[in-house]
């Protein structure tokens, strides 16, 4: 359910109202029961009717929307914890996560950025990957929430190809795609020029891809960031781009689907995706919240299972 006080409750329940997405799965929300009945009643919205596993025991009416305190910090990561026991056991075939608080958990003593560090906590998981979705661009960002300033400092060619890796072997996995066309982007403008404007390229990105091509791997060299993405969208020429830092991958991935995009991480052990939006505490409780990433969370999560059970077969 993601954090009480923000918009997790309110676009659950605008989400598994949908007929449509009742049709793809049996959804489990596990939350607070008390919550999204007074999150329904106050936005009047209709009953998701549907399981409810109750996992904190909250007072609504003292709850203040937008400002979560320890008490609802310590929920939202019990959600979680109980989402991923319930995966690993195979008690569910994917996780769909609603947004929480990242300054709320790290005062509450949880040090963690987020989502996807938790999970890969969870799961044990030493090598991962944050994906952000929609239908016409795909990005898998090497480095996340991190300042421009330490960027190149933290990238090496083992971390470039282990993304690489994973990114390669999340499509063939969960998207059915036999021989994923994985392009890379540029750390500088026009790929360096040669070295001119920086040697990242080739001094630690192409080195990465030549190892990733040895190994079968369809993966472009370092292309430049202006022209990389038109050819990714408009010319269909890659089926994913793995991109150098978070604003590289977030702008033209938001450009397009600001709206409905999906945060998937790659890597773990167990079928993650997420709303691509945070708790959005100045709407929260309002009834205006937009389901619409919550949605198309949900379907590329049945997406994925369905492709992983065929494979298996």
């Amino acid at each position: 359910m993601g954090d009480p006080t923000g918009v997790g409750p309110e676009v659950i329940l605008k989400a598994l109202t949908d007929r449509n997405i009742r049709q793809l799965c049996t959804p489990v929300v596990l939350g607070d029961e008390a919550v999204l009945e007074f999150v329904s009643a106050k936005c009047k919205l209709q009953s998701a009717n549907c399981k409810v596993i109750n996992l904190s025991n909250l007072n609504p009416p003292k709850l203040k929307p937008g400002r979560p305190d320890k008490i609802c910090a310590k929920a939202m990561m019990t959600y979680i914890e109980e989402a991923v026991c319930m995966a690993m056991a195979g008690d569910v075939d994917a996780i769909v996560t609603a947004p929480i608080s990242k300054e709320a958990i790290n005062r509450a003593g949880y040090k963690f950025h987020g989502h996807t560090e938790f999970l890969a906590h969870l799961t044990k998981t030493k090598d991962y990957a944050m994906m952000l979705a929609g239908s016409s661009l795909k990005v898998i960002l090497l480095t996340i929430h991190e300042s421009i300033k330490n960027v190149p400092g933290l990238l090496t060619t083992e971390k470039v190809f282990k993304t690489i890796k994973i990114t390669d072997n999340t499509f063939k996995r969960y998207f059915g795609l036999k021989k994923p066309r994985i392009a890379v982007a540029a750390l500088n403008p026009h790929a360096g020029e040669g070295g001119l404007f920086g040697g990242e390229e080739k001094r630690i990105i192409l080195p990465a891809i030549k190892k990733a091509r040895q190994m079968g791997i369809n993966a472009s060299d370092p292309l430049p960031p202006d022209t990389l993405f038109y050819r990714a969208v408009k010319n269909k020429e890659f089926d994913c781009v793995i991109c150098m830092y978070h604003d590289q991958g977030l702008i033209p991935l938001k450009l397009l689907h600001f709206e409905n995009g999906v945060n998937v991480t790659l890597g773990l052990p167990i079928i993650r995706t997420s709303v691509d939006h945070g708790t959005a505490y100045d709407i929260a409780w309002k009834g205006i919240a937009n389901p619409a990433s919550m949605k198309a969370a949900i379907k590329m999560a049945v997406e994925m299972v369905g492709k992983k059970r065929r494979r298996n077969f």
